[in-house]
């Protein structure tokens, strides 16, 4: 069993330095320079693709320090000190809000800078899950979406009151580390879409398989998740993030019909100029 698991990696004087936070950074600073390869590789302009992945994730963080903000909003006029404490603040809300402000805006710099949208984002595919493993590793060892009861041998217990403090993380029970579950799926997932960026038969067909990949990881492991704070749905049979895991499955499998009915009729055309 595994056990003492700190949301805390060190301390430089009275400055925490949160575990979620440095394995997320490590996650962006190892997908911003994947990118740079996988955007050769796609033969899309590696700079733009850089400062394309920069504008996402600052437009993503201030929206998730926006929400927080504007919740905790009365807290924060009485105790203006908490402002700093917000980010250590983990919830599925805020991954939601992050990740629609951050698609958004990425959308909005390809239309700007008239990047192809297809060679960008499978270009993309890589880079993010593998930035979303590194992320459920900090999510792991801060307690955040905390896993069901366990009674496994590689079960994790939290005993530190931080993570109950900051991600209302049971503690002195052995849960699933769902989040290494997660983590292993998307850093799998990531070498699968570099390993067919340099096979693909045609433009979109990555992102499209990293949509779908995405979605089925996100499916399958809310199994093991904690309900609480993640919505609940259709009567209860999904809750909110399993509901986004389907619309990606949806949205990646409609890309690969869409990009292989183009491909049909560009060979039918083919056929019949040479026919």
């Amino acid at each position: 069993m595994l056990a003492q698991v700190y949301p805390v990696l060190f301390h430089i004087g009275a400055i925490l330095i949160p575990a979620y936070g440095a394995m997320a950074a490590l996650g962006v600073l190892l997908g911003l320079f994947l990118a740079q390869r996988t955007a050769r590789i796609a033969g899309v302009n590696a700079g733009q693709v850089w400062n394309l992945c920069v504008v996402a994730l600052f437009t993503a963080l201030v929206a998730q320090r926006f929400l927080l903000v504007v919740i905790n909003w009365s807290d924060l006029r009485r105790n203006p000190s908490w402002m700093l404490r917000l980010a250590m603040i983990h919830h599925p809300l805020l991954a939601a809000a992050g990740v629609l402000a951050g698609v958004g805006s990425a959308l909005a710099y390809v239309r700007w800078q008239r990047m192809p949208m297809a060679t960008t984002a499978d270009a993309l595919a890589a880079p993010l899950a593998m930035g979303l493993g590194f992320e459920q590793l900090g999510a792991l060892l801060a307690g955040s979406g905390y896993g069901t009861e366990a009674g496994v041998r590689w079960a994790v217990t939290y005993t530190s009151p931080l993570a109950a403090r900051w991600s209302g993380t049971p503690l002195g029970i052995p849960l699933h580390p769902v989040q290494a579950y997660a983590a292993l799926a998307f850093l799998i997932l990531s070498i699968l879409l570099l390993a067919g960026l340099t096979a693909r038969r045609q433009q979109g067909d990555v992102a499209g398989l990293g949509l779908l990949g995405a979605g089925v990881t996100i499916f399958i492991t809310e199994f093991w998740r904690d309900p609480e704070g993640r919505g609940v749905t259709l009567w209860g049979a999904l809750d909110g993030p399993q509901l986004a895991a389907v619309a990606l499955v949806l949205a990646g499998g409609l890309v690969l019909l869409e990009r292989r009915g183009a491909r049909t009729k560009r060979d039918t055309k083919d056929e019949v100029a040479h026919g």
